[in-house]
């Protein structure tokens, strides 16, 4: 019997019949892909997906024997690879890995920290025709046929397979894939339009031609759009809320951002203590923005780059890594002309996220980095919180006043462990049931953040710089994932969370402002971190370059995320409207004209805003020379 079995599985494995098995494993994994990230797909997304994997059999099928088993064997391994790394990066930010970022691995170390705890029992099913495959290997009895000479009945069917393959890829797949183009900034509908598969081959190809998607190849043509939606945002929004128009003219100003903070985290409390007695204090005191979003949901690169020039990030980090030497009307630049000391402080390397050479270009006055400072305490690989502020205290009070310096703080960076934290009694929350899990690490490193920010407004107080230095506190980007469930359970109110809820949670981070003079104030119609620099300038009485951000204390009542999202006061925009309040879909068809007019607004100045900051990052369109 077991003899009987070998040979069958030997005649299989040395047939075409093995790359057609192999493909519909592959079709199996991919349906189980839309499933678990993207959601429910039509049925032409799955007869597409076939048309893909129809011309991998072909081609497949059209090598000779050995050729084709190992041919069959590194396509299964590369596709499943990709899918699990595709469905683990989706989990985390909430879209799909590109090409653009293979340069990324250099961060490798980093990244695979983060790997462990994004795993899930579902992954080991994409891998699960190699618990099959790799004990076969060990099987003696079962043999490769070498290549024989091929009879003409074989080349026939071999050269038929090839054209098939061929045909199908040039006639169906390719203009599958070039149904990416129809959704630039939103991969959830290039896959469910052009499959995981056309979605990648399409990226590869904009890899090499990098601006193809651009709607703006000059710059004349990009400022004249440009200054028509800043001018109909003058009329429908200039309009401001609170007049604070140069009210910190010649005072210093201090930026901190703050790793992974989430907004639920403000005074919230567990096991009957603050997660962050320090943050709370400060926004109550002072201005606290409740609807501040992340704007990509992607690196804290990408954080900076938006707060620093006011436009949107490409793919995770390129803007730094790849894009570095453009040309932009940032805040350093604006500041420095108006004679501003300017300043940038961060506890990690010059090369991680290619930040010494990115601040060169920005012309900052003070680049401190890990370089500049003083090694006391690490956690989790960089400088510890405490260390750089305590440190950055000393330096900034040594700064030519008046000064404009951005601290980034990274304690509270996933993994959330604080591996290396030499006091654990700054830690002095009690998570309970939480404990020693992702979620209850998180709140743990929260905690800490927040210790740590309470030293440096101490170190503040004592050099005499608190009282009459404006500082503007926000986190980075989200922390957790967005259905992460211990998180969602110590999250439930009197009413279930909707999923406009959840998702809105996912992108809200904390956000505050200490204006001397300004005092319990509570902001909550949406800001992101393009507002940042307009807002600082209108403050300080600066003229503002280019900036696609608005004033955070007027009335534009809209912010938008690099994935097409839009978040307004009362609506929601991910490929479609919602209710914020309620979570209920709003059909726009039906809806009344006033409504559907106001929606089709949003988008249609959000697509304009997009196209606008996208052609400017890959373009470099604010070069003088362009």
């Amino acid at each position: 019997m077991q003899q009987k079995m070998i040979k069958v599985i030997t005649k299989i494995i040395n047939s075409i019949g093995f790359a057609i098995i192999i493909g519909i494993f592959i079709l199996g994994k991919t349906i189980l892909f839309y499933n678990q990230t993207v959601g429910e797909v039509g049925i032409e997304t799955i007869l597409n997906t076939i048309s893909f994997i129809i011309v991998l059999v072909a081609i497949l099928c059209a090598l000779p024997n050995r050729a084709r088993i190992v041919g069959t064997i590194i396509a299964d391994i590369i596709i499943s690879i990709l899918l699990f790394a595709d469905h683990t990066y989706y989990v985390y930010s909430r879209t799909i890995l590109s090409v653009a970022q293979i340069t990324n691995l250099q961060y490798g170390e980093e990244i695979a920290k983060s790997i462990p705890i994004l795993l899930n029992p579902v992954h080991i099913l994409y891998f699960v025709d190699f618990i099959i495959l790799v004990p076969l290997h060990y099987i003696k009895e079962i043999k490769i046929e070498g290549s024989k000479k091929a009879s003409k009945k074989t080349i026939i069917a071999r050269s038929l397979s090839g054209i098939i393959g061929v045909t199908i890829f040039t006639v169906v797949c390719i203009p599958i894939a070039e149904k990416s183009s129809n959704s630039p900034y939103v991969k959830d509908i290039q896959i469910k339009e052009a499959t995981i598969f056309g979605y990648h081959i399409f990226d590869i190809k904009s890899a090499f031609i990098k601006n193809n998607q651009t709607k703006y190849k000059d710059k004349e043509t990009m400022i004249k759009d440009y200054e028509e939606l800043k001018s109909e945002y003058n009329t429908k929004y200039g309009q401001v809320q609170y007049d604070l128009e140069g009210t910190l003219k010649g005072k210093n100003i201090i930026i901190v951002q703050l790793e992974s903070l989430q907004n639920f985290v403000i005074n919230k409390k567990i096991n009957g203590k603050e997660i962050t007695p320090n943050l709370n204090k400060f926004f109550a005191d002072n201005i606290e923005f409740t609807n501040m979003y992340m704007q990509s949901y992607t690196t804290t690169a990408d954080s900076e780059h938006s707060t620093l020039t006011s436009t949107y990030p490409v793919e995770n980090g390129m803007a730094f890594s790849r894009y570095y030497t453009n040309t932009y009307d940032d805040l350093f630049k604006e500041f420095n002309a108006n004679n501003y000391n300017t300043s940038y402080i961060h506890g990690n390397e010059a090369k991680f996220w290619n930040r010494g050479n990115v601040y060169k270009k920005l012309q900052v006055d003070n680049l401190i980095l890990k370089e500049q400072l003083e090694e006391q305490e690490y956690i989790n690989g960089f400088l510890s919180d405490e260390t750089v502020y305590q440190q950055s205290v000393e330096k900034i009070a040594e700064f030519e006043q008046p000064f404009i310096s951005f601290v980034v703080a990274a304690s509270s960076h996933i993994p959330f462990e604080l591996e290396g934290l030499q006091d654990r009694s700054k830690v002095n929350i009690d998570v309970g049931k939480y404990k020693n899990t992702f979620f209850g690490n998180y709140l743990e490193a929260a905690n800490y953040a927040d210790y740590a920010f309470g030293v440096f407004v101490e170190g503040l107080k004592e050099k005499g710089l608190y009282d009459d230095t404006a500082i503007l506190v926000y986190g980075d980007h989200n922390g957790l994932n967005m259905y992460e469930e211990d998180m969602l359970e110590f999250l439930k109110t009197d009413r279930e969370l909707t999923d406009v809820d959840i998702r809105l949670n996912f992108a809200n981070v904390v956000g505050g402002f200490k204006i001397p003079g300004v005092s319990n104030l509570k902001i909550e119609k949406p800001v992101g971190k393009l507002d940042i620099k307009p807002t600082l300038a209108y403050l300080c009485g600066i003229e503002d370059g280019f900036s696609l951000g608005s004033n955070m204390f007027g009335s534009k009542d809209f912010v938008c995320l690099n994935n097409e999202i839009i978040i307004t006061d009362k609506y929601y925009y991910d490929e479609g409207w919602y209710i914020r309040e309620t979570g209920e879909t709003i059909d726009i068809e039906s809806a009344d004209e006033e409504l559907k007019n106001k929606l089709n607004t949003y988008y249609e100045n959000m697509k304009i805003e997009l196209d606008i900051s996208n052609s400017i990052v890959h373009n470099n369109l604010l070069s003088l020379e362009k």
